[in-house]
């Protein structure tokens, strides 16, 4: 076929043929394993999936963004470590296995197979040599190694608390699997109850500090990750004091404003405080208030009971009534606090509601912005700090120094508290990592000895609760100190333990003797691309954080490896992937709106999935699955595949001149394409990179249609393209690259290096308005069939004024005729300096001669959209009356019928 007869239909190609052909090819070749002796590699990673036996959308966006990434890399010449494994423990996978009359083990298994088909169908490239499951004892036998070295180095605690308790899934929570304020649990949405339970946690609260410090370190995280873990970790600097509550003892409470104590008007207690529960024990009021409030009944914000005592104020030795309110956390501060309606919103709700009285212990400085006479604390609270008022002898002194004198006036205590609780990670289920301790009568809690790892499961028993209390050959053992009778832990471990490390043992997972090679891990590490859902913000990303400081601590890692890296923090760079919606709703099997990947894959391939997918927005962002979709991405990749098939079996004329103009701008775009890919690939907006292949791709058919094309500009055209799809669509890509019959796997070849041409934006810019002021004056003029198309540069004096009013300081128009060059053209100069000064700002621009060869190198463009001969000119040989209305980066127009 020659230019310009029109496109012969050329077969598609088939997707389930060559799907599965190069992934073949590229499981043969090991194209995606990494070797131990790789240096530094760069580290991509997603958050690995649940066993659930199904891939969804969102798995298939998430894996997807990762997999096109590490393609890119590894065609950059990088070493990539790019492994995947299965989070394959936990509670859904035994009720699964109770529906179905089976075992978690069976269930889990079988899920797995089913997930590892879907994944291979999709091309992901991963290094499958890697794969980790954290239900097999070969992985959490480390688990329990790694407990018994976090219980050696005092990490360890087992303690009496109140716990979250999920009576549907009859286990523990820890807070941050408490959702919601109706606190419903993170996986039943069931409401959670208070228990008191003897508990092993991680003493995480060792770490708040530097977890909170390090944040800001962070900087390759999405800011609001960040302020979710600073809110969770919830610092805060004060002080603590006592207050008396006769017959009840002195009572502590934290507070940051120290300052106020003069205008306490009450004490509040939260109904779990220990005083609270003493009270109803008591008060038959109070013990039905802390009953609604246990049964977490919705109460008011300002809803709280009086109980008829009172507390000493140790500012004014006066009585203050006692309050039992909801609105106090028991979690927060110590669960007690003395209110000062005046200065604090809540209390002042409260105080309201309560008819209590409202005394002012602070207003403005003299110099703050609100007048202290404009201030009313009946009304409403000041919470700002201020010079003290009604507070004796310290009226007139500034809150920030009050408080400092306060705290030794008062007897308290400065110090530091958060809101994080340590890290409970008993559960009293069944599939989990059992917990290598036994209890004896004699020794107490004994750790299993590091020779008897791994405790291994016993086999499932169907009951009621925990199976393995019902497990009673298993429980029974000697105890390793003294050998007599003991009984091993039945709680399981919070399958976030199995996550919060897992990245390191795809470093070196086979190893039997430790956990994960030190110094490979200390090298290799921290995971440079991070990608996975935005509901891991608290608990995954922050147990892994604290898991990795202590591994650092312990030396198993070492932080002086890389001097330019913080191994201290486990992943560098963080992508939270957004939701794949159907018709704005999120994608669900209880909404029936659940659109299945395999179907998809079956009907279209995977690449069109993958390519749909990515195109379609960042991968931050959320966005609509449509049909329409992926028939649009189908078709590209069906386009790009005719294109080069027809050239790769002689059916175009490729026998143009390589040093036209045509060619020439051609050839810069197809460099100025490489060079935006690579930039926007680097930067994670794979839309925008896509979006300019799109762009290359068509301008090649336009290339195809409208000239005879030069043989080695098409072919460059046409192996740039197939490079730059091939993290996307890899297998279309690899079709692409053996019709082109180049060397090697595409999976394997080097990712085109281009940099923009000088300006190409610039040039960009003033083809595409030039082409769209042709439209815009055909469509004004309603000019039916155009001959001929003029187009004049601006004269070298316009682009001297655009330069000088750029640098103008104010007035431009008096810099502009100090010149005596453009003096000479007289008042046109000093009307087109007022020009510019009116618009404001003055856009960079091309010079006359780069003008008119981007211009001239662009003519055959404008010449295919509307048919018509197409002159370009400078501004000395342009027409007089043309030339006149040309300025810099805007030419001149003028259309003949």
């Amino acid at each position: 076929m020659t230019a310009g007869t029109g496109q012969r239909q050329r077969e598609a190609f088939d997707h389930g043929d060559i799907e599965p052909k190069w992934q073949r090819v590229w499981d043969d070749e090991d194209v995606f394993q990494i070797d131990d002796d790789a240096t530094d590699p760069s580290y991509v990673l997603a958050m690995f999936p649940y066993t659930s036996g199904n891939l969804h959308m969102g798995h298939v966006r998430n894996y997807t963004i990762t997999d096109a990434y590490a393609r890119f890399e590894r065609l950059r010449g990088e070493d990539v470590l790019h492994p995947m494994g299965w989070d394959s423990f936990g509670l859904p996978a035994e009720n699964a296995a109770e529906e179905r009359d089976t075992n978690p083990r069976e269930w889990t298994m079988q899920c797995i197979e089913s997930m590892r088909e879907q994944m291979q169908s999709m091309g992901f490239g991963y290094d499958w040599s890697r794969e980790v499951t954290t239900c097999t004892p070969e992985y959490y036998q480390w688990n329990q190694w790694l407990f018994t070295r976090f219980r050696e180095e005092g990490l360890v605690d087992r303690r009496a608390e109140e716990i979250n308790w999920c009576p549907s899934c009859e286990t523990v929570l820890a807070d941050e699997q408490v959702e919601g304020e109706g606190e419903v649990c993170w996986r039943c949405e069931t409401p959670v109850e208070a228990r008191e339970l003897d508990q092993w946690v991680l003493t995480i609260t060792d770490y708040a500090e530097e977890l909170l410090d390090e944040l800001d370190a962070l900087e390759g995280w999405p800011a609001n990750v960040r302020e979710m873990q600073r809110n969770w970790i919830g610092r805060q600097e004060g002080d603590s004091v006592e207050f008396e509550i006769p017959g009840y003892g002195d009572v502590e409470i934290f507070t940051t404003r120290l300052d106020t104590i003069y205008g306490a008007t009450f004490f509040a207690l939260s109904p779990g405080h220990d005083v609270a529960q003493q009270l109803a024990e008591e008060n038959d009021d109070v013990a039905e208030y802390v009953q609604r409030a246990d049964a977490d009944e919705e109460l008011d914000e300002t809803s709280g009971v009086f109980t008829g005592e009172y507390a000493i104020n140790p500012a004014t030795g006066e009585e203050i009534p006692v309050y039992v309110a909801d609105y106090v956390l028991e979690d927060v501060g110590t669960g007690a606090l003395y209110a000062v309606p005046a200065h604090d919103e809540r209390d002042h709700a409260f105080a309201e509601a309560h008819d209590i009285p409202i005394e002012q212990a602070v207003e403005p400085t003299s110099d703050a912005d609100v007048d202290p006479d404009d201030i009313d604390v009946q009304e409403e609270a000041y919470p700002e700090d201020g010079v003290l008022v009604n507070s004796g002898e310290y009226d007139g002194l500034e809150s920030g120094e009050a408080r400092e004198r306060f705290v030794d006036v008062f007897d308290g205590e400065h110090r530091i508290e958060f809101r994080l609780r340590d890290w409970l990670i008993s559960r009293q289920r069944y599939w989990g990592t059992p917990i290598p301790v036994v209890d004896c009568e004699e020794c107490g809690f004994v750790s299993v000895p590091e020779k008897e790892l791994p405790v291994e499961l016993p086999d499932f028993i169907h009951t009621t609760g925990n199976p393995l209390d019902a497990a009673e050959e298993w429980k029974s053992v000697e105890c390793p100190d003294c050998g007599g009778p003991a009984t091993r832990e039945t709680d399981t471990m919070d399958t976030f333990v199995d996550s919060s490390w897992y990245f390191l043992r795809y470093i070196s997972p086979d190893l039997a003797d430790v956990p994960f090679d030190t110094a490979q891990a200390s090298e290799w590490m921290p995971v440079d691309e991070y990608v996975g859902g935005i509901e891991h913000a608290v608990m995954h990303l922050l147990y892994a954080r604290f898991f990795t400081k202590v591994l650092d601590d312990i030396d198993l890692l070492d932080s002086s490896a890389q001097a330019e890296e913080n191994l201290r923090e486990p992943f560098k760079n963080l992508t939270n992937q957004g939701m794949v919606l159907l018709d704005g709703d999120k994608m669900s099997k209880s909404k029936g709106n659940v659109v299945s990947p395999q179907r998809i894959v079956e009907e279209y391939g995977a690449d069109t999935a993958r390519f749909f997918m990515m195109s379609a927005a960042q991968p931050e962002k959320d966005f609509d699955w449509t049909e329409e979709g992926v028939q649009s991405a189908h078709q590209f990749l069906q386009n790009v595949y005719s294109l080069v098939a027809d050239y790769a079996a002689g059916d175009l004329d490729v026998a143009g001149a390589a040093d036209d103009d045509i060619a020439e701008y051609v050839d810069r775009e197809i460099e100025a394409t490489a060079a935006t890919a690579t930039e926007e690939f680097e930067n994670f907006r794979f839309n925008h990179a896509l979006q300019a292949v799109r762009e290359c791709v068509s301008l090649l058919r336009q290339y195809q249609n409208s000239a005879t094309p030069d043989e080695d500009t098409f072919e460059y055209g046409l192996s740039v393209t197939a490079r730059l799809v091939s993290p996307v669509a890899p297998h279309v890509a690899e079709e692409l690259w053996d019709l082109l019959d180049r060397d090697g796997l595409i999976a394997e070849a080097d990712w085109p290096e281009a940099d923009a041409p000088a300006d190409y934006d610039l040039e960009q810019r003033l083809v595409e308005n030039t082409r769209e002021d042709i439209r815009d004056i055909i469509d004004v003029a309603d000019i039916a069939d155009p001959e001929r198309i003029e187009i004049a540069v601006a004269p070298d004096w316009k682009h001297r004024v655009v330069d000088i009013a750029r640098d103008a300081d104010g007035d431009v128009v008096g810099t502009v005729m100090q010149d005596e060059q453009l003096r000479q053209q007289g008042e046109a100069a000093a009307d087109f300096a007022k020009e510019l000064a009116g618009a404001g700002h003055v856009d960079e621009h091309l010079s006359p001669d780069r003008e008119r060869e981007t211009l001239a190198r662009a003519a055959w463009l404008v010449e295919q959209e509307f048919d018509a001969e197409v002159a370009v000119f400078d501004a000395d040989d342009a027409p007089e009356d043309l030339t006149a209305n040309a300025e810099p980066g805007r030419p001149a127009i003028n259309i003949e019928e």
